[in-house]
């Protein structure tokens, strides 16, 4: 069943990271894996940050992208091809064409922090963080968000992009379908911020790739449903 919603874009801002993306932890990793964890001890999280910066830029480039990536995507991903990738990220832009985008979010921090690390080389990432009003016909209808958010928000946002948008081409059986687990490495953060009987807001982190058609901060009539539940479930 279709439910029925009143969509408004009511604010929307691009970003270059995801604020708490890296955190001490992830320096010390960090640094573990380029063998310098120690004497960290006692360090700040400031200066633990710049130990962590200059670190990978004594590495170069290459390899200290390997690092990065190995961190983010541990056994994932097989060394020869974080040896690919590790190459393809100072000409490509792998948070926006990597062909699975459920890694797309991860891509994006590491091409901020080793932008930062070396002063350019690789590609500024652009993110959006925009929030959404949602008004339903009917208050019942506000229970696919619960059943399945990350696809029953995408499916919604979909219909407020232009018929040609690279969404539609890619991923238009599962926004006509059943089954969207895509959806989560499309919208990679979904928070509810308030709530009433029939209307919900929401605030969300993605690419400029998939929503940079928002920024006009558009309101539009759109239908959406939940993902199907699996029979075990």
């Amino acid at each position: 069943m279709q439910a029925q919603f009143t969509i408004q874009v009511s604010s929307f801002q691009k970003i270059n990271n995801i604020p708490n993306a890296w955190s001490n932890d992830n320096y010390l990793q960090l640094m573990t894996l380029m063998g310098l964890n120690d004497d960290l001890d006692g360090m700040d999280s400031v200066e633990l940050r710049e130990m962590c910066m200059m670190s990978l830029n004594d590495l170069g480039p290459i390899e200290a992208a390997k690092i990065v990536l190995i961190h983010l995507f541990n056994d994932e991903v097989t060394e020869g091809k974080i040896e690919q990738l590790a190459n393809d990220m100072t000409k490509d832009r792998l948070w926006e064409e990597y062909s699975d985008c459920l890694f797309h979010e991860r891509f994006f921090s590491a091409y901020g922090l080793l932008r930062e690390a070396f002063n350019g080389i690789f590609a500024q990432p652009t993110g959006v963080e925009f929030t959404v009003n949602i008004t339903a016909e009917d208050a019942d209808d506000l229970a696919i968000f619960d059943e399945s958010l990350h696809a029953a928000m995408v499916r919604l946002l979909s219909r407020g992009l232009s018929p040609d948008a690279l969404m539609h081409r890619l991923y238009e059986d599962q926004i006509k379908g059943t089954n969207f687990p895509e959806s989560e490495g499309i919208l990679w953060q979904l928070v509810l911020v308030s709530t009433d009987d029939v209307s919900r807001q929401y605030k969300m982190v993605s690419s400029e790739f998939w929503f940079g058609q928002f920024a006009e901060e558009p309101q539009f009539e759109a239908n959406s449903h939940a993902d199907a539940v699996a029979e075990d479930e």
